[in-house]
């Protein structure tokens, strides 16, 4: 059997930031705080030498991506179109903590983001995550695409549900809240917005990942 990598979680913001050696630790200082930022590492050097630094320099990179797809592959799926909002969520756990947000897909700056909600799923969380996007494009009548890696997601959407198996409790009370605002906006509205899926084969890691995998 394969021994699990330990992980050193730093965290940015929080009811405490620092580097925390086991998950429960790191999830104490996270639930509850709202935008609470935060990040693993395989090593304890890399999470310190990260707390030093921005939080933004460590998600939704790209660095060091190199595509296995032949050139003939590359050159049919072509290159990313940069008019465009990028969309993902994280979720530590299945259910677990989660949070989702939006990114422009060229310079990667941060337009929203929600969470973490203290017991999400990450399917939930791609969902929330275009109805967002598609609200936002249609309040300022963008004529941008919006990417996900999510196909679930984008079927959920299309279906104007939310096919979760997740049961609703006290503790996903607010998120459900969302879920539900989100079905009702897409029931009651309408848009052009092209929902496209991000190539991650061809392209690497989606622009707004949260860089946690």
């Amino acid at each position: 059997m394969a021994t699990k990598k330990k992980k050193y979680y730093t965290v940015w913001k929080g009811h405490k930031t620092g580097v925390f050696e086991k998950w429960n630790d790191c999830k104490a200082q996270i639930t509850n705080f709202e935008g609470a930022q935060y990040k693993s590492f395989l090593t304890f050097e890399a999470a310190q030498n990260a707390l030093k630094g921005n939080y933004f320099d460590y998600i939704g990179k790209n660095k060091d991506f190199k595509s296995e797809l032949s050139p003939e592959q590359l050159k049919k799926i072509g290159q990313p179109n940069y008019n465009s909002i990028s969309v993902d969520a994280a979720s530590s756990g299945n259910p677990g903590i989660m949070e989702y947000r939006g990114v422009d897909t060229k310079t990667k700056k941060q337009l929203f983001i929600q969470g973490p909600f203290e017991e999400g799923t990450n399917n939930i969380g791609e969902f929330l995550a275009l109805v967002h996007g598609l609200a936002l494009l249609k309040k300022n009548n963008s004529d941008r695409i919006l990417y996900t890696d999510s196909k679930t997601a984008m079927s959920w959407v299309k279906r104007k549900t939310c096919n979760t198996k997740l049961e609703r409790n006290n503790k996903n009370k607010a998120l459900f809240e969302l879920v539900d605002r989100a079905i009702d906006w897409l029931k009651n509205n309408t848009y052009k917005t092209v929902i496209v899926k991000w190539e991650t084969k061809a392209w690497g890691e989606i622009p707004a990942d949260f860089g946690r995998k």
